[in-house]
């Protein structure tokens, strides 16, 4: 399984490259929310002047107060009030701009991704784990950059407008401020590392604890039906207390920055009225200057707050471009894609018919881990040939299901598709020839009809209906309230198991394949529903290049040719009766099955 290794790596920018692209993708509300940022930051660094004017000509240390100009002052003051108010709007308008749109852009660009990925991947990767990168990794990246980078921004240029006033008014004030700064920027770096630190490991927990979710959820029928609701809850806990132990250690971690930043604040504070006292300068210099500096530390303060969610938001950048980054273990050739396209975007027009050869070449396979699973494989399909493949679990016949559609490619040797390396021609041409029936159905939320269509989006109501018939579907469909029109629910739910994978065996047939994979497809459904779709098997094998991984072996009997296979090697083959009569494994298999009086029937 995929495993969190980015826990202990030093800073990487190469996410923030990639996620400031993104934002960049919508620039008028990447600059609004940069403007407004400034804008704010600005107006509140004037209004201490302000101040400082109405101290001086209001309440003098010395002679008669003018209030000349308190009609101009009360307007001007209005005026920044409503400029700041402003600010604040557009800030927070184009915030949630950039909030919303870098949330889209980042789990588009890796679902996207994801459909890229070869199954080896998928193999090795837990779900939960990609869950918590589109979900809560993706927003707390979006929150963020859209908040929390312009806070940064907007914090900057305050503390920077406020050095240069106070450098301009008076320069050995404004000196306590710049001889403390390198202080606070050691301090910065030093716990930023720490803190950096502690919520990668919080994230790599948190990882484990919606795998453990997820499974949770998934296997929510097995769990009661074994009665192991109090270890799974316990085993629930365990992992929930790491995260909670490591989310704390992070948290008291980052809340350290806070309380030095308020000590240092407060040391500068009383430095200042003790320096600006023995100069001697004027109450209203004076209190522009202690203004200023609680002003200047208070976003100082604020920053141990952002920097402590840019360091969550480091390792959820560092995993959410992991996966966009993430390169598929099989891919089509540069030439390849100039002429057939991608898998995303496709260049149909150039797709050649498929006849349905198929041949294994010397074919050798072993999967990341483990050992070799074939070694120098042949085996060769004329099109239109039913193809059955039987033997215990892991002899070897999924993977072979598995190169023929390309999900996993070979470790040695080639395998053609109408005489040519299928290498040579895109996946998606080879994908879009194919139709795949598995063991388990998956539907998807919608409609009868919707879920057949998703086998040729092309297909009208009609054509859907007819494979539907076609499978002897329309006799439960028809029962239904809504008939063809009912909503399946959420992955069939609403449907018994027998009933989804009709609906899956029609949705192949409308496709109309010229390439038919059937793993274990009937292995599922009772025997009177597996009769039923018995003809209906028959009758879409006919013309096409068929593959059927076969339990039950009654359903083989049909076959062409049936390959026997055992750790990875065809121990037989043969058609039914030819097996039948060598009394070998195909003989021992079958009257596992079925009984002995039957076989010897078979066999006069």
């Amino acid at each position: 399984m995929e495993k969190e290794n980015l826990d202990h790596k030093r800073y990487n920018n190469h996410p923030w490259k990639k996620i400031i692209k993104t934002v960049f993708m919508h620039k008028k509300y990447a600059f609004g929310l940069i403007f407004s940022g400034i804008f704010s930051s600005i107006i509140d660094v004037m209004i201490p002047l302000i101040n400082e004017y109405a101290l001086t000509h209001y309440f003098p240390e010395e002679g008669v107060p003018d209030y000349s100009t308190v009609g101009m002052f009360i307007a001007i003051y209005i005026g920044f009030a409503c400029l700041f108010g402003l600010g604040t709007f557009l800030f927070i308008f184009f915030a949630g701009k950039v909030d919303a749109w870098t949330s889209y852009e980042l789990r588009k660009e890796a679902y996207e991704n994801l459909q890229k990925l070869p199954f080896s991947y998928f193999d090795r990767t837990q779900q939960g784990w990609i869950m918590a990168r589109l979900t809560s990794d993706t927003r707390r990246l979006a929150e963020i950059i859209s908040w929390g980078a312009i806070d940064i921004l907007s914090m900057s240029v305050t503390m920077i407008g406020i050095l240069i006033v106070l450098m301009i008014k008076n320069i050995r004030l404004s000196l306590i401020l710049l001889i403390i700064l390198p202080i606070i920027f050691v301090v910065t770096i030093w716990l930023n590392r720490k803190i950096l630190k502690a919520y990668r490991e919080a994230r790599a927990e948190n990882s484990k604890v919606t795998a453990a979710l997820n499974e949770g959820f998934m296997g929510i029928k097995a769990t009661k039906s074994l009665v192991i609701e109090d270890k799974n809850s316990e085993e629930f806990r365990i992992i929930a207390s790491r995260y909670k132990h490591q989310a704390l250690r992070a948290a008291l971690i980052s809340a350290l920055f806070g309380p030095i930043i308020f000590i240092t604040c407060y040391f500068s504070v009383g430095t200042t009225l003790y320096v600006g006292a023995t100069l001697a300068i004027s109450a209203p210099a004076l209190y522009v200057f202690v203004d200023y500096t609680i002003r200047f530390y208070d976003p100082v303060m604020h920053l141990s707050q952002t920097l402590g969610e840019f360091q969550q938001a480091q390792a959820s950048a560092e995993r959410i471009i992991a996966l966009i980054d993430e390169k598929p273990d099989i891919v089509d050739t540069p030439e390849v894609i100039e002429k057939y396209g991608t898998i995303m975007n496709p260049k149909y027009e150039n797709f050649e018919p498929l006849v349905g050869d198929v041949e294994f070449k010397n074919v050798s396979f072993k999967y990341q881990v483990g050992e070799e699973v074939l070694h120098d494989f042949n085996l060769n399909v004329k099109a239109g040939s039913s193809v059955a493949l039987v033997g215990h679990t892991g002899s070897g016949k999924s993977t072979i299901v598995n190169l023929i559609c390309r999900f996993y490619e070979p470790t040695k040797g080639e395998i053609l598709i109408d005489g040519k390396n299928y290498k040579d021609r895109s996946i998606t041409w080879l994908h879009s020839n194919l139709g795949y029936v598995l063991q388990t159905p998956e539907l998807f939320t919608g409609t009868i009809l919707d879920n057949v269509r998703y086998g040729n989006l092309n297909a009208t109501d009609e054509e859907c209906i007819k494979a539907l018939k076609t499978v002897n579907a329309d006799e439960f469909i028809e029962k239904l309230d809504e008939g063809y029109n009912t909503n399946v629910g959420e992955g069939g739910g609403k449907l018994s198991l027998g009933e989804k994978q009709l609906i899956s065996f029609a949705r192949a047939i409308v496709k109309n394949p010229r390439i038919l994979i059937l793993d274990e497809a009937t292995s599922s459904i009772d025997t009177e529903t597996e009769t039923k779709i018995q003809n209906a098997i028959d009758i879409s094998m006919k013309g096409r290049t068929t593959f059927m991984i076969a339990h039950r072996l009654s359903t083989v009997v049909n076959c062409d040719l049936i390959l026997v296979m055992k750790d990875g090697i065809i121990v037989e083959k043969g058609n039914h009766h030819e097996l039948l009569k060598q009394k070998g494994y195909y003989f021992e298999l079958y009257s596992n099955q079925f009984s002995e009086d039957k076989v010897n029937n078979l066999l006069k």
